[in-house]
């Protein structure tokens, strides 16, 4: 996108938000850099830069507008949508996996050298693996100092910062102010974070910010978070008070998050026991609820189709609901084969009442993480009450997971992971697209097999078996993933609508 000098031109020329994360404009006269939509005048077309990454404009010596906050935009589409190892890159980077790992810890996951990943992104982001991680981290920064009072030699290191003083000369490099200084701008309007929200006995005390996360226009929330609250697992997750609420299991502790949605953003309200895992929480989030998606491309190309347009001309902009944990969603689609949507929240439910580790929640509701895939392999399957051959499914896929066989996380080969999926007992194509719908977050999955879509589409007129489904379906590609979210609109199951209590 950002070497089409002629159509980046025009996005900021006619301050087109739709274009905020593809791309940012840096200006010569200025040095500063913006999103596509920064409500200032436009520069004159001589005077514009365009970058393809936030590190790339810093890396060439501009820093970030103090108006328009290119580092707060939505994230590219491109990374969630693609499956080269750049996209799966990218992923891992937002997961936090090169401040935990480094570029080695990186490479090997993608399965390449650090020495080619690095030529890699340079060569399509125009910044290697650090700079990539280091701006997030300045993003991080900048969210902690205006959002919270914390000190700053907490915030440095919950940012991933080796030093304080590292901390001080990026903050100054990239936002041209002092941390001070940021933080004395954003106090009118910050809101702080509500300290150390307890925990009792030998229990982790939570901290708790408020966020907002931004989205591409438009977004329908009934799908979104009427799937999320159908499918609630009690005690891990809830509904309540107009807010999705959930338990995260993250590298360096656990958390809880509220999102609530809103028409301008997500609100966000996050309790970690530790910060150094606010930036992959804040991933996890985005990734769960699909926020990085380009609800136009994907509209225009599926309204292509008669059948489709009605629908999404009722209701555009529907997200793929997601997850925040792949594994989590691997057992829970095993457990959810074959039985009602009830059932499995039910199952699941126990299954995490008897072996995910308790959690305090000063607000009440949640009591549990999921289980651990390390604290499943070591269950008795015989105590499971579900059929003699899901047990065998479900010890079989927990095997796998902690085997390291099989990979789900957010730099997994989506190709590869269905193919190690399929090869297992119990695995149909049903449970396979489920999770790499949901869990691998292929935006061209297709549950051809779902009962309650091929209803959807004999409804509409469309074909009924799972074989001519599919072929009428290859015109929805790469969107299938979505197209599956306009037909079950059609069905009036709850996890169609948003809900009203």
């Amino acid at each position: 996108m950002h070497t089409d000098t002629e159509r980046c031109v025009r996005a900021v020329q006619s301050k087109d938000a739709r274009f905020d994360g593809w791309f940012f404009t840096a200006v010569t006269t200025t040095k500063i850099y913006c999103r596509p939509s920064c409500p200032v005048v436009p520069p004159k077309p001589a005077n514009m830069r365009f970058y393809p990454s936030a590190a790339a404009a810093q890396q060439a010596g501009f820093r970030a507008c103090k108006r328009c906050r290119p580092d707060a935009s939505p994230g590219s589409p491109q990374w969630n949508e693609r499956a080269d190892a750049v996209a799966r890159a990218m992923r891992l980077i937002g997961d936090g996996v090169v401040d935990r790992d480094g570029v080695p810890g990186l490479a090997a996951r993608l399965g390449y050298s650090p020495r080619q990943v690095e030529r890699q992104l340079l060569a399509e982001l125009g910044a290697g693996p650090l700079a990539l991680a280091r701006a997030q981290r300045a993003q991080t920064a900048r969210l902690l100092i205006e959002t919270s009072a914390l000190p700053m030699a907490e915030i440095a290191f919950a940012a991933g910062f080796a030093s304080i003083r590292t901390f001080n000369d990026t903050v100054r490099e990239v936002f041209a102010l002092s941390p001070s200084e940021l933080r004395q701008r954003a106090r009118p309007a910050a809101r702080p974070v509500d300290g150390g929200t307890g925990g009792t006995g030998d229990a982790p005390a939570l901290t708790t910010l408020a966020l907002r996360l931004p989205f591409r226009k438009p977004l329908c929330p009934d799908n979104l978070f009427g799937h999320l609250a159908a499918t609630a697992v009690p005690g891990v997750e809830e509904w309540r008070d107009g807010a999705y609420r959930r338990t995260l299991r993250l590298p360096y502790g656990h958390g809880i998050v509220a999102l609530t949605p809103r028409p301008e953003h997500i609100d966000c309200r996050l309790s970690l026991t530790d910060l150094r895992d606010l930036a992959g929480a804040i991933a996890r989030c985005r990734r769960m609820l699909d926020l990085d998606a380009d609800p136009e491309a994907v509209d225009a190309l599926l309204a292509d189709d008669p059948v489709l347009a009605p629908l999404i001309a009722k209701a555009p902009g529907r997200r793929v609901p997601r997850t925040v944990d792949a594994d989590e969603f691997a057992v829970r689609a095993v457990i959810g084969q074959q039985v009602s949507t009830a059932a499995a929240r039910t199952h699941a439910g126990r299954l995490a009442a008897a072996y995910g580790e308790p959690i305090e929640d000063p607000e009440g509701g949640l009591t549990h993480l999921f289980p651990s895939v390390a604290a499943l392999a070591e269950l008795d399957p015989e105590t499971l009450a579900m059929p003699r051959t899901r047990r065998a499914t479900l010890t079989g896929l927990v095997a796998a997971l902690a085997d390291g066989d099989l990979q789900l996380g957010p730099g997994s080969d989506r190709e590869e992971a269905r193919a190690r999926l399929a090869a297992l007992p119990g695995f149909g194509p049903w449970t396979v697209e489920c999770i790499a719908m949901r869990a691998l977050g292929d935006p061209d999955a297709f549950t051809a097999t779902d009962l309650g879509m091929r209803r959807a589409a004999q409804g509409l007129g469309l074909p009924g078996t799972p074989a001519a489904l599919l072929a009428r379906a290859a015109a929805w590609r790469p969107w299938r993933a979505y197209a599956v979210q306009y037909l079950w609109a059609t069905d009036d199951h709850p996890i169609n609508h948003l809900p009203t209590h």
